[in-house]
């Protein structure tokens, strides 16, 4: 999964599973592709709804892979429930301050002065840099469902196809979480190898932002020429400004989308602060941040003061207001529904390709094929990817797998860095049907799954090549 809070809840391990039987790396491996093929019938051939898919597509995997039938479906709500924990209380803050933001017409407010900035020809590149900005401190799912309403605020406006606008701020998004500190897969993987975190942050920006250019934006906008006249999603519903309460002013709408993002950088500072040992577990500080700092805490707070700066305010002496409120957060709870339960699912069909132990079967013989470590590394990272589906996961998994390899040959610096960046790099590629981000992003966007594929997958597998063989670059140099 793309990371949500649920990174750090892992489905059952394979020793942890009752098995009727054991079967071999070849037969699993040929269990997983069938069960990849099942899903793609199911969804595009029978049209069957992509919850139903994943469920029936979970099970069926786990009962042909050996799981005891009394156990497969414990551990398909596992992967459910660990999955849809965080990914509930993101998408759903998330998806209020979002529509907060398009009904109050701050969307409307950003967007004019975005395009006023930096004219309309440059309106994708201007949305894809705003990301850039807004995903450093931000989980991609959180801060993706934010951003949308501007993005389709700016899409509506000046017409053209929504993908155009969309992709290129995926591909800055992707970038971002998949590369740089302090996201949970690059942080891990570096504590876990021993590299200095400030080292892998820079390793990683010289990678990432040609990466970005390349693979997110420019391939963004080439992706996006084949779906020219692709419409708006109205996810969160059509505007609804209310003619006689003014739009909020500019500084007054980005308080509220900097406030999370704020508070999140100020956990993550206190976070660094006590493993380096610079402050201790009675700190105040510190204290305050792990209250106020975890994503979905921060993104609560932010929605409150979105609620009262951008709703109710403006609309004092406004009869039955705080009904109208009411009305507007169900209203931007309905529709998203159904995308947090697909990406409760992809967890789920994630789970249970863990569960069977197929990524520890292709980890394990990559490592032990003698080629160089930093390309072993970010193969192994590709292959945890393409088993269980969360980059972050796949990210600490290879990166605890080749870290004894990486000790032996004593690097340190920038050399140390440049294979945490090429194994975080693998830890993006290959996303599919077990990443929970390729169904929350691809419905976000109003994507079918063939489309997804063609644009959420690739533009991944392109950052995810892309920043390797860049980072290989640095390695080469520097090594």
């Amino acid at each position: 999964m793309l990371e949500t809070l649920s990174s750090g809840l892992s489905p059952l391990a394979a020793a942890d599973v009752g098995r009727a039987f054991e079967p071999g790396t070849p037969v699993l491996l040929t269990i997983a592709a069938l069960a990849i093929v099942l899903l793609l019938v199911l969804i595009i051939k029978v049209r069957l709804h992509a919850f139903f898919a994943l469920i029936i597509t979970s099970l069926a995997t786990g009962l042909a892979a050996g799981i005891h039938y009394g156990e497969v479906f414990d551990v398909v709500v596992d992967g459910f429930s660990s999955t849809i924990g965080g990914v509930a209380l993101l998408i759903g803050f998330g998806a209020v301050l979002g529509r907060l933001v398009e009904v109050s017409g701050g969307a409307q407010v950003l967007a004019d002065r975005m395009l006023a900035t930096f004219g309309e020809k440059r309106a994708p590149l201007a949305l894809a840099v705003a990301s850039l900005f807004y995903a450093f401190p931000i989980f991609l799912d959180a801060g993706f469902i934010v951003m949308l309403p501007i993005i389709y605020t700016v899409a509506r406006r000046l017409q053209g196809g929504f993908m155009i606008y969309v992709l290129p701020s995926v591909g800055a998004f992707l970038m971002m979480h998949a590369l740089t500190p302090p996201h949970p897969g690059p942080t891990a993987a570096a504590t876990v190898m021993g590299a200095d975190i400030g080292t892998v942050l820079v390793v990683a920006m010289l990678v990432g932002i040609p990466t970005w250019y390349l693979a997110g934006y420019r391939l963004g906008l080439l992706l996006a020429k084949n779906h020219p006249n692709m419409p708006v999603p109205d996810i969160f519903g059509e505007p609804e400004i209310t003619e006689h309460v003014r739009a909020p002013k500019f500084g007054t709408v980005i308080f509220c989308l900097l406030l999370p993002l704020a508070l999140i950088f100020y956990n993550t500072v206190f976070s660094t602060l006590e493993s380096t040992g610079a402050v201790d577990s009675g700190n105040v500080g510190l204290t305050i941040s792990k209250l106020i700092g975890p994503t979905p805490i921060a993104l609560l707070i932010a929605t409150l003061a979105a609620m009262y700066l951008l709703y109710l305010r403006p609309r004092r002496g406004v009869q039955d207001v705080r009904s109208g409120l009411s009305d507007l957060v169900d209203k931007a709870f309905a529709p998203v529904c159904s995308i947090i339960l697909i990406t409760g699912a992809g967890g789920a069909f994630g789970g249970v390709l863990t569960a069977t132990g197929i990524g520890d079967s292709i980890a394990s013989a990559l490592d032990s094929f003698g080629m160089p470590v930093i390309l072993a590394g970010f193969l192994v990272a590709v292959a945890v990817r393409v088993a269980q589906g969360s980059a972050t996961v796949a990210a600490t998994t290879a990166g605890s797998i080749m870290a004894p390899s990486v000790a032996e040959l004593g690097l340190e610096g920038f050399g140390l860095a440049a294979i945490v960046v090429a194994i975080v790099a693998g830890s993006i590629t290959c996303s599919h049907f077990n990443d929970s981000g390729f169904w929350m992003v691809g419905r976000f966007c109003g994507f079918d799954t063939l489309t997804t594929l063609k644009t959420w997958s690739v533009i991944g597998t392109a950052i995810g090549v892309l920043a390797f063989l860049l980072a290989w670059v640095v390695y080469a140099l520097v090594a």
